[in-house]
């Protein structure tokens, strides 16, 4: 189950996240080098590193052809996120309609030049969003965050395959989704 109370305590590295994950411009490569002060946990704060590292040795020239190179040009490291499991089935188009009743029931107006289910856009809500002591919170964040889990696990994958720089991103990203879950306490029963 999701802890809506540590995914709220997220929303600034989730905005991080979304931030590296448009294109890149100097805003991006700035925050880049910003990076590194806060204190996370080492789940997260060792695959930022690594991007940090790696993208810091690279101009901006070469990241912005890296991106084209890695997001634009391949359907196995797309930043849809539904893309992965239903391409362009209809059940796809369910499910981004979905997406977007969510985001709206949250106060988030949706512009029409982007799906749903674009994975700068899905985090950027996760940071700015008012979902927090909202009634539906619980199944619209179930929601968001089920499309996100699926879709950045197949993400990850491709990027690790291809060696990319972005797979240590997407890597922090996806151990942050753990951190927002509620961990379960076990019981010991005496006998």
């Amino acid at each position: 189950m999701i802890d809506l109370e540590k995914l709220d305590e997220n929303r600034e590295l989730f905005g991080f996240f979304a931030g590296q994950l448009v294109y890149p411009d100097k805003e991006m490569f700035a925050s880049i080098r910003e990076s590194g002060e806060e204190v996370l946990p080492s789940t997260v704060m060792e695959p930022v590193t690594k991007y940090r590292e790696q993208m810091l040795a690279l101009s901006m020239e070469e990241i912005e052809e890296l991106y084209v190179d890695t997001f634009d040009f391949e359907k196995s490291s797309t930043l849809y996120m539904t893309f992965f499991k239903y391409e362009d089935s209809k059940d796809r188009g369910q499910l981004l309609t979905s997406l977007k009743a969510v985001y709206e029931m949250f106060g988030m107006e949706m512009i029409d030049r982007e799906l749903p289910d674009f994975l700068p856009l899905m985090l950027e809500f996760l940071s700015a969003a008012n979902w927090l002591g909202h009634p539906h919170s619980e199944t619209g964040m179930f929601t968001v965050l089920t499309i996100l889990e699926d879709g950045t696990y197949q993400l990850m994958k491709s990027l690790e395959q291809k060696g990319n720089p972005y797979y240590e991103l997407v890597k922090a990203l996806r151990e942050t989704f753990k951190l927002c879950l509620l961990q379960e306490v076990k019981v010991h029963e005496s006998v």
